[in-house]
């Protein structure tokens, strides 16, 4: 429980002060120097920045050969279509592999899982460039989908266990955003390298980027979990950068593995959930597939043009983040000042930039779809992947934020569940968008796209919005 500024000690008050300015404070930081909410600012965003960046590597590699599918199913012998699920593939492993880490995480720390992650996935990319069938290629590719996953489920911890709530949303939407941007800019690098190299030096260089990555958090990366709720808090070693030792005494069962899905039961994170899974599906997924399958054929573009087009999702989600990152916290503290705080900052009211988001989702989604469809320049279709690209961002750093605002102690659990459901339903759609569009139309298919995001983003986060608080 949060305590109140008029049970603090003379000596926790003088503590927070100098430490932090102020004790108006939630949470309300310890007087341990060893609480990650007491690190200095520069230790807390340089952590920041290490995991955030590999929650970027695990979509940038689920993404890494969006550009290449027709090089690489010359090479393997198999379909464009066939080889565009080598990517589904890691898609759908991160979605259940972090069901996995979060027991290990929650025991450990997230240190040690964040460097065994870093090992294995280098391991897996090795064995991805030096595969020599479409069959080991899928199974090294499902290695390293498997270890390169946990940052991008349990960084709602890391962010929730370093940072104060008046600046979650900001540095929530540093985590999200990465994640985000990671999708488009793996295809938009690898693009250059598969056209003027070849393809299977993607893999080569996503295991020197792990190889980095392990330098650097092996020397620069702290724990952040932190034993504040016991009798018996662990020693300060403990938290620092040789963290071998459980932090959590608890035995693990499998009940742990299997807590996140109890948030079905909760409308203000399952709801969330199923929102954003929508959106990424359709603002993310669709397109991030479409491109590398329809535009070499209908526009004539070669591996490194293809990778060029998703300049645009990189530039709608970067300008999504500045409406969905400080803008959210701004609002919300300007809700509380004029509503004189009640009660404490209402997550619901952080709910309100989500419907922009949608509405720019809707638009994004229609135009690129109807725009491919007419055959135009592909230009004026990447208008509509920016439009939805900024939507999306928009939607992300709001919902997510907004779901770990809700459940603060255990946004470990809400991270692993708002990710296993958009990572299944990112899985599921490139087995069946395409086969919709030959089926029916680009016209049709944008019909669909609008009447599922109404249905399944908008119309529950509206009914959230109304009957939460």
């Amino acid at each position: 429980m949060q305590p109140s500024t008029t049970s603090l000690s003379e000596e926790h008050r003088r503590y927070l002060l100098e430490r932090h300015g102020t004790i108006d404070l939630d949470p309300m930081p310890s007087l341990d120097p060893a609480d990650p909410y007491n690190w200095p600012t520069g230790k807390k965003r340089l952590n920041l920045a290490l995991v955030s960046f590999h929650a970027l590597m695990a979509t940038f590699t689920a993404a890494a050969i969006g550009s290449a599918f027709v090089p690489l199913a010359h090479d393997l012998h198999v379909s464009v279509q066939r080889a565009s699920y080598i990517a589904s593939l890691v898609i759908a492993i991160q979605g259940g592999a972090p069901l996995f880490w979060r027991p290990l995480a929650n025991r450990y720390g997230r240190r040690p899982v964040f460097l065994i992650s870093l090992i294995y996935s280098l391991a897996g990319n090795v064995g991805c460039a030096k595969s020599p069938t479409y069959g080991t290629m899928a199974l090294s590719r499902a290695i390293t989908g498997f270890f390169i996953s946990p940052a991008a489920a349990i960084g709602t911890a890391v962010v929730s266990q370093t940072f104060f709530k008046h600046e979650r949303g900001t540095y929530m939407g540093v985590w999200t955003v990465m994640i985000t941007c990671g999708v488009p800019t793996a295809p938009f690098l690898f693009g250059f390298v598969a056209q003027r190299v070849d393809y299977r030096w993607i893999y080569w260089i996503l295991a020197m980027v792990n190889g980095v990555q392990l330098t650097l958090y092996y020397f620069l990366g702290p724990e952040t979990l932190y034993m504040r709720d016991t009798d018996n808090p662990p020693a300060k070693p403990k938290h620092g950068y040789l963290n071998i030792p459980p932090i959590d005494p608890r035995p693990i069962t499998l009940f742990d593995f299997i807590h996140p899905f109890q948030y079905i039961f909760s409308p203000r994170v399952c709801f969330p959930a199923i929102a954003y899974a929508m959106i990424f599906l359709w603002a993310s997924v669709m397109p991030t597939i479409l491109m590398p399958q329809i535009f070499p054929e209908r526009f004539h573009l070669n591996t490194q043009q293809i990778g060029l087009q998703f300049l645009s999702v990189i530039i709608g989600s970067l300008i999504g983040e500045q409406l969905g990152g400080r803008v959210s916290d701004c609002w919300m503290y300007r809700r509380g000042e004029s509503e004189e705080k009640m009660p404490a900052h209402r997550p619901e009211h952080r709910l309100w930039l989500a419907y922009p988001g949608f509405v720019l989702c809707i638009i994004g989604v229609v135009v690129f779809l109807v725009q491919v469809g007419l055959y135009l320049p592909y230009i004026t279709p990447l208008v509509g992947v920016t439009i939805a690209s900024v939507g999306q961002q928009l939607i992300t750093t709001v919902l997510i934020t907004y779901a770990v605002d809700c459940y603060r102690p255990d946004a470990a659990a809400v991270g692993v569940f708002i990710v296993f459901v958009r990572q299944i339903w990112g899985f599921i759609g490139p087995f069946w968008l395409p086969n919709l569009i030959r089926a029916t139309s680009f016209n049709a298919t944008a019909g669909v796209g609008t009447a599922l995001l109404v249905v399944f983003s908008v119309c529950p986060i509206a009914w959230l919005h109304m009957f939460a608080e």
